[in-house]
């Protein structure tokens, strides 16, 4: 689903040259490490990719400087983002990046998402999701809008399988967004209504009035607690760091707590359908 832009290699190159600097073979650093040899040829080939403990343990043991140990984990952190441009996945259509998300939620049994800008696709309808392709076709050249809409809707089968639990987390400009038609944007909130009443699903609205923690910055998905996906204008990136995984849940917690839920959250989505024009 996403292209790795790692550098592992060059990260590995950087653990052999310390190891190297300090006067020890691999088999002695492993030793003094505890690790078997393998572990060490891994890392510094670029076959593995070193977490913060392991970091922290090398250049522990090879004396390192704070500032190189501060350095080398700054850029793991880095590694662990993935890059994934909308112009290469988007080069055999829409349809193609539909199915791939569904397989990604397929092997997820807990998907959190906080959504600052549309409702999000797991929760929209036929006609809202068209709308949303047709405005990505103007900017990114593929036009196969109808297959990417009926693979949307095949991926909300998955908001109906037992065990599995989706929290979606809409900021109340989000819902007033008016990239639809007013009878369109009427019954996609009615719709929300309708998912809002899944034993799988928990929708939240983040209200206007809401004293935040922190400003809305941009959206992001949790799948289960090993993956982020951020999407911007030009890419997507999935962050695996458990650092910044642990960032983005706790953030989402914050939101969570402070928006409304159940019948409030019922009645602000009825209330924006209200408003709208007739």
């Amino acid at each position: 689903m996403t292209e790795r832009h790692d550098g592992r290699t060059g990260f590995g190159n950087r653990l052999r040259r310390l190891r190297e600097d300090a006067g020890l073979s691999g088999k002695l650093l492993a030793e003094r490490l505890g690790w078997p040899a393998s572990k060490v040829s891994r890392l510094e080939n670029g076959r593995q990719t070193a977490s913060v403990a392991d970091v922290e343990a090398w250049t522990n043991v090879l004396g390192a400087s704070e500032s190189l140990r501060a350095s080398l984990v700054d850029d793991l952190r880095s590694m662990r983002v993935e890059y994934a441009s909308w112009r290469r996945q988007f080069r055999g259509g829409f349809a193609p990046r539909q199915r791939a998300a569904r397989l990604l939620e397929d092997g997820t049994t807990a998907l959190s998402v906080m959504q600052t800008a549309l409702v999000p696709g797991l929760l929209q309808t036929g006609d809202y999701a068209r709308a949303v392709f047709r405005g990505l076709a103007a900017l990114q050249g593929p036009r196969d809008v109808e297959g990417a809409v009926r693979e949307r809707l095949r991926r909300q089968e998955l908001l109906y399988q037992s065990g599995r639990r989706f929290r979606f987390l809409i900021t109340e400009a989000a819902l007033r967004a008016r990239l639809v038609p007013p009878p369109v944007h009427r019954a996609q909130l009615d719709r929300l209504l309708v998912l809002a009443g899944l034993d799988t699903v928990e929708l939240a609205v983040l209200a206007q009035e809401a004293e935040l923690p922190k400003a809305t910055s941009h959206s992001f998905e949790i799948f289960d607690d090993h993956l982020v996906l951020v999407e911007t204008i030009a890419a997507e990136l999935g962050v695996r760091d458990p650092e910044d995984i642990d960032l983005y849940t706790r953030l989402f917690e914050l939101y969570w707590e402070i928006a409304a839920h159940g019948e409030d959250a019922s009645a602000l989505i009825t209330r924006i359908a209200l408003e709208l024009p007739r």
